[in-house]
């Protein structure tokens, strides 16, 4: 096949070669193709024909393009350093040099471009980015509003109204009404009815003349007919000067009735003529038509019912809220008639009268209700004099004795001597009230306080209140060991009554006793009815959350009782000696945290945690020997601690005794030898200025832990002190071979390249880094930063878009998205932020931190605060929130915040590390690296 195959098949045909025409096979033309005969001289009719194939327009218009072509070569179009303005070839043929002359130029013309192309890119890429933060788009300041419509219901949208014109046709097209007084003339016209008609009405017709107006009309004045007026006499004629003269009259009149007629001027008084325009304003927000509905159905309920109180009562109140007042008072005087029985009705009626009037009807009240204890309240409250209220009381006592609330009324009045007498008598008359006798009891002397209260306990045995107090008047005397023994026999009593013990009510009770500060009532009854109605293996939790809620309600000896007396029963819990040692140390003194930490440790003495806590109490009281034999005793119960050997180094490098710390940590060395033992050796002969001894320590602890990345960190940051790169970086280098989920060593060596002006080689150590620890967001967050500080802001968006998809939850990665946005887009990535990590600090912090920004002062406070107390451990958080306060806030609240960081202690915090484990501030104290890192913030977010 492949033999026969022509040569020349498949390759471009020659030049000028037509098909079959070797062989004659030309097409043939019919005159059907030609079209009809026409004369030579005859235009060719090809208007429809394809632009390119007419004959008669395109012949036109190449003679016309001919014609431009034309060079001009006049004097006129000459320049001598350009030559001819037109081109003085462009009439020969093109041919192939030319096509090549010009290939070489657009080359070069393309090469040139490329050499600024760059540069030129840049510049407009800054200058749009530059525009695009001035002048958002309106698709950027609405994206937010956008986002929300993800949360529009089908029903919604389709309930969205059509946009259009709804208003008629004189709406939309408003004409200006036209207003045109109305001549004298037309008056006077109108008003002539005595005039002859000339035509007749057919209705008169129809009713033979019955409506034939008498002659001259009914209607038409005669002499005589109408006074004289404004009507002129005998004419019909309305008189306008008239009118004017009455209207004078009129307004002369109101202005002498508002005037002093002695010296001429007003006695209008303006305030109160603004109040009485006040009043004629209704008050009442309904409908005229809904009020007269009310009041018809009222008035039928009130005459089918003349004796149902509410009725009345309501009738008035709707009168009163229509700002008709009198018939209000008159309709619920009538109803005062109809119902005197009823205490609503005289207690309505006595509100809406006015003061002595009142009087005079709460009277009438008393004498149809001697009994009702809230008709005599009433009249107590209408006498303005306290005579006269005590006159008002004590005559309801004689017709009410056993009323508690006017036996309160009366004693409120009274002088302390008076109302002693009077609770005496009151507790004869309400023997079953605890308030009276608790309150006869807090005015009687201490033995008749004691009287009163065994009365009271043989009169109501079943509330407990009574025997509370009694234990609170004990103490309040001094006689504190009968209080454990009141509360005891309460319980018994009370048991033995049949009451149940509410375990909740007790300590309520409790509660306020330690408010009253009634300590030992407080605690007693704590200890009384702490374990009852509890489960023996819910006891430690229950008791834990008790002393949790008390704290939370500042019942603080409430809490000290409840610990006490969990510690009694579990005298050998470490965790519940470690929470109260926690709440002495937060609520307590000093001395009440040491007395409890020698409890602790002597049932405890394996629990380092609270050797350590007594030790550095001492220690921040200044009492460093006391530390020093406390962390003896420590020694002996917990021998080779590594926690107890290093709070000793801390101890003696802390107050300077180096060698002492030295020896120490030689001991340690050789007796519990373990990475964090070594590697404190090595920091302190580094902050010492060491060098040499450090790094044959280090050189010594890699050999024994060579997976412990702090000393791989020590060894290249002592490298990169004495600017040796090649040495850190080998150090970094060797440590992630060892350890290659070690994040700050990857950091580090990232960071050592960047200073060197390796950029390439940074951005290649934290790819690998992310590949050997995925999903890991301090490695995105460096990346994106390496990107953005070699100002690729571009690459740092699509990296940062990549770490959350990898991270979508951390709060790190998100805080940054923050702030690598522009200014109008931060608000909605902040509420991305906050959807995905509600509780994360850093990103509570970038929103305090946006608010800072736009100086809303008070709501960056409050998002500071609640930063700080969600994780008090973050140092950036504090040192943010300082320095937010130097800029905005006063003494007091900077001295708050610095005081709130010292109790918290924060040790972790991208920008508190960096000060903190500086080891030029290795002695530094909480408050002095705060005030560092807050130096060191700049406000450019």
């Amino acid at each position: 096949m492949n033999k026969k195959k022509k040569p020349f098949l498949g390759m471009p045909a020659p030049l000028g070669y037509v098909p079959g025409l070797g062989r004659g096979a030309t097409g043939f033309t019919t005159r059907s193709d030609i079209g009809p005969a026409r004369d030579a001289n005859d235009p060719v009719d090809d208007r429809h024909a394809p632009p390119g194939k007419r004959t008669v327009g395109d012949q036109m218009k190449k003679s016309q393009a001919a014609d431009d072509d034309d060079e001009d070569l006049n004097d006129t179009n000459y320049d001598e350093f350009n030559g001819y303005a037109g081109s003085l070839f462009s009439s020969g043929p093109y041919e192939k040099d030319d096509e090549e002359a010009d290939a070489i130029y657009a080359a070069l013309d393309k090469r040139m471009d490329e050499r600024r192309k760059e540069r030129r890119e840049q510049r407009e890429k800054e200058e749009i980015e530059k525009y695009r933060m001035e002048r958002p788009k309106i698709q950027q300041q609405f994206s937010d509003l956008k986002r929300k419509l993800a949360e529009v219901t089908e029903e919604e949208w389709l309930s969205i109204p059509e946009v259009g014109d709804a208003r008629n046709k004189r709406q939309r097209n408003p004409r200006y009404e036209k207003l045109t007084p109305v001549p004298d003339s037309f008056f006077a016209k109108h008003l002539q009815t005595g005039e002859n008609h000339t035509s007749v009405d057919p209705r008169q017709t129809q009713f033979g003349g019955l409506n034939t107006p008498y002659p001259g009309g009914l209607n038409t004045p005669y002499p005589g007919g109408m006074t004289p007026g404004l009507m002129t006499p005998g004419t019909g004629e309305l008189d306008m000067r008239k009118i004017g003269q009455a209207r004078n009259t009129l307004m002369d009149m109101r202005l002498s009735q508002v005037s002093d007629s002695v010296s001429g001027q007003t006695v209008v008084d303006p305030k109160g003529y603004l109040t009485d325009l006040n009043s004629m304003i209704p008050t009442h927000g309904g409908d005229i038509n809904d009020i007269k509905k009310a009041r018809l159905l009222l008035k039928s309920v009130r005459e089918t019912n003349p004796h149902h109180p509410p009725a009345w009562i309501a009738s008035a109140r709707l009168e009163e809220v229509t700002g008709k007042l009198q018939v209000a008072r008159n309709l619920i005087m009538k109803g005062t008639e109809m119902c005197p029985k009823s205490e609503d009705v005289w207690l309505e009626a006595a509100r809406l009268q006015p003061g002595d009037t009142a009087k005079a009807v709460v009277a009438q009240a008393v004498r149809h209700l001697p009994q009702s204890v809230r008709i005599y309240i009433r009249a107590a409250e209408l006498e303005t004099d306290i005579r006269a209220k005590k006159r008002v009381l004590r005559k309801a006592l004689e017709h009410v004795p056993n009323s508690v609330r006017l036996w309160k009324a009366a004693v409120e009045l009274e002088e302390p001597e008076d109302a002693r007498i009077m609770l005496s008598r009151a507790v004869e008359c309400c023997p079953t009230s605890v308030e009276l006798w608790l309150a006869l009891a807090r005015l009687e002397t201490y033995e008749n306080a004691r009287k009163v209260l065994n009365k009271a306990r043989e009169n109501i045995p079943t509330d407990r209140h009574i025997w509370i107090t009694a234990a609170k008047l004990e103490e309040a005397n001094g006689n504190t060991q009968m209080v454990e023994k009141i509360i005891d026999r309460a319980i018994t009593s009370l048991r033995a009554n049949g009451v149940e013990i509410n375990r909740e009510q007790w300590i309520q009770d409790a509660e306020e006793c330690d408010k009253a500060g009634s300590v030992a009532t407080c605690q007693a009854v704590m200890r009384a009815v702490i374990g009852i109605g509890i489960e023996e293996e819910d006891r430690k939790h229950t008791w834990m959350e008790d002393a949790d809620s008390c704290v939370a309600h500042n019942a603080l000896e409430c809490a000290r009782a409840i610990y006490a007396y969990a510690l009694q029963v579990f005298p050998s819990k470490k965790s519940v000696w470690l929470r109260a040692a926690y709440f002495e140390k937060n609520h307590g003194t000093r001395e009440s945290l040491e007395a409890l930490l020698q409890r602790a440790v002597a049932h405890c003495p394996k629990a380092e945690v609270l050797w350590l806590m007594g030790a550095k109490s001492k220690w921040l009281a200044g009492d460093v020997p006391a530390a020093r034999s406390i962390l003896a005793l420590a020694f002996q119960a917990n021998p080779n601690s590594e926690e107890i050997w290093l709070a000793a180094v801390k101890l003696e490098s802390e107050n300077n005794e180096y060698e002492r710390a030295r020896r120490l940590l030689a001991k340690a060395r050789s007796s519990a030898p373990t990475a964090r033992v070594f590697m404190k050796s090595v920091k302190l002969e580094w902050v010492l200025g060491n060098i040499v001894a450090a790094q044959e320590l280090c050189e010594e602890a890699l050999k024994h832990y060579e997976d412990f990345p702090k000393l791989w960190m020590m060894k290249g940051q002592i490298e990169e002190q004495e600017e040796l790169v090649e040495k850190a970086r080998e150090a970094y280098s060797q440590g992630l071979k060892k350890c290659p989920h070690s994040t700050p060593l990857w950091l580090l060596l990232s960071r050592l390249e960047e200073k060197v002006g390796q950029l390439t080689r940074a951005r290649a150590i934290l790819e690998k880094s992310r590949l050997k620890n995925p999903k890991n967001p301090g490695l995105w967050l460096e990346s994106v930063r390496l990107e953005y500080r070699a100002g690729l802001k571009n690459i740092a968006n699509t990296l940062m878009a990549k770490a959350l998809q990898e991270c979508p939850n951390s709060g790190v990665l998100w805080s940054e998205a923050i702030f690598l946005e522009a200014r109008p887009q931060r608000k909605t990535k902040s509420v991305d932020a906050l959807k995905k990590c509600e509780h994360d600090p850093h990103v509570l912090l970038a929103v305090a931190k946006l608010f800072w920004s736009e100086r809303k002062i008070t709501k960056a406070r409050e998002w500071f605060h609640r930063t700080v107390k969600i994780d008090s451990d973050l140092g950036d958080a504090w040192a943010f929130f300082y320095k937010f306060e130097l800029q905005h806030g006063t003494e007091e609240q900077r001295e708050e915040v610095r005081r709130r960081c010292e109790n918290a202690e924060p040790r972790h915090g991208e920008l508190w590390c960096a000060v903190s484990k500086d080891i030029a501030n290795w002695q530094r104290k909480i408050g002095e690296i705060l005030v560092l890192v807050a130096a060191h913030i700049k406000n450019t977010f």
